[in-house]
């Protein structure tokens, strides 16, 4: 159960704010009424969400790259956070293979710069590392990964999620050790959430983005990998569970200073296929799509998350299955292109989405 009355002027430092799920992010944060300062590179995309919502209006946005560690530092120390939640990334597989070394130092250094920032920043209590479904070593195999399992990665982008888990574990051991809590007093977890979709996502060789595109311009839809199935859920889901578990770790500490799933009921891991089948269907029912035979680099075929653990022990459900997320993102860019009131219809989707979520 979120509690909106926790958030109310709690200091929030957010990093990535300016992406699609920090942008999310920061409109729900501001609704509950905390104190958010974020800390990104400009949108990554253009058009983005970050701009069309207005978020620079609702935080203390600043522009910085989390590879520098000197600003990063100079950012957390002036705001004194209370929690940190860093989502800042580099998020594209595809764009892992064009650019591993900068993907690398900003998914793994980058984690390490945040952290030796939270060191020296006594104001902190809760850190959450925001990593992905895929920073498991995939086996291909139909059950879904649980939290204890070892953690892997083929492509750079994986891996570099997988070893930024590993220096999450290394310095909460070393430096924020739950043994030793009394002393230091902050709680470290990691989070790791399935594949997001919503409305305001621009990125590039992402399914959701590329179907709009295609409906908009009336072209048919280009699919890489059919069969390919994965974890959908709708952006305010994985969300909610870091907001849950923010709190968590700021009431009680140690005792949820781990890491956690966040990933649909396995009856919405669908494949490519099936997502494109239904954006047409409830887009007008009558664009069409086919298959890319180009050569792409390898992205795994089958992947699923355990969340029995985020289920039992953090109360945290997903609330809107696959149908209604797609019926959420068709509506959501629908209003786009009509030119409404962008943070208006976040708001909208926020407050609908909290009727069904457990909030006080």
């Amino acid at each position: 159960m979120i509690d909106r009355s926790f958030w109310k002027n709690k200091k929030v430092f957010l990093t990535g704010h300016t992406g699609f799920k920090g942008s999310w992010m920061s409109i729900w944060l501001h609704s509950m009424g905390a104190k958010v300062t974020g800390y990104a590179l400009m949108p990554p995309t253009s058009p983005s969400l970050f701009e069309a919502a207005g978020v620079e209006q609702l935080v203390h946005s600043i522009i910085g790259d989390i590879r520098d560690v000197a600003t990063l530092e100079k950012a957390i120390l002036e705001t004194d956070p209370e929690i940190v939640i860093h989502m800042a990334a580099q998020p594209l597989v595809r764009e892992s293979y064009k650019n591993p070394v900068e993907t690398y130092s900003t998914n793994v250094m980058g984690t390490v710069h945040l952290f030796e920032s939270v060191r020296k920043c006594a104001s902190v209590k809760a850190v959450i590392n925001v990593t992905t479904d895929k920073c498991y070593e995939n086996k291909e195999w139909v059950w879904g990964y649980r939290e204890n399992e070892p953690m892997g990665g083929y492509d750079p982008y994986s891996n570099s999620k997988a070893c930024s888990e590993l220096v999450t574990s290394s310095y909460r051991s070393s430096f924020f050790n739950p043994a030793d809590y009394s002393i230091h007093g902050v709680a470290i977890a990691s989070a790791r959430a399935g594949n997001v979709i919503g409305g305001g996502d621009w990125a590039e060789d992402r399914l959701i983005p590329d179907c709009i595109n295609s409906l908009v311009s009336d072209e048919p839809i280009i699919i890489r990998n059919p069969n390919a199935i994965r974890p959908w859920q709708h952006v305010l889901e994985p969300l909610s569970g870091y907001l849950l578990l923010a709190e968590k770790l700021f009431n009680h500490g140690p005792e949820y200073a781990e890491a956690w799933n966040f990933g649909p009921n396995d009856e919405d891991a669908k494949p490519v296929e099936w997502i494109v089948q239904k954006m047409i269907e409830k887009w007008n029912g009558e664009a069409s799509y086919k298959l890319d035979g180009g050569k792409h680099p390898h992205e795994a075929g089958y992947l699923k998350l355990d969340c029995s653990k985020a289920k039992i022990k953090l109360g945290w459900q997903p609330q809107w299955n696959l149908e209604t997320t797609i019926e959420k993102i068709v509506e959501w860019n629908t209003q786009y292109q009509l030119n409404e009131d962008i943070q208006d219809v976040c708001r909208k989707q926020l407050n609908s989405y909290s009727k069904n979520t457990k909030m006080n």
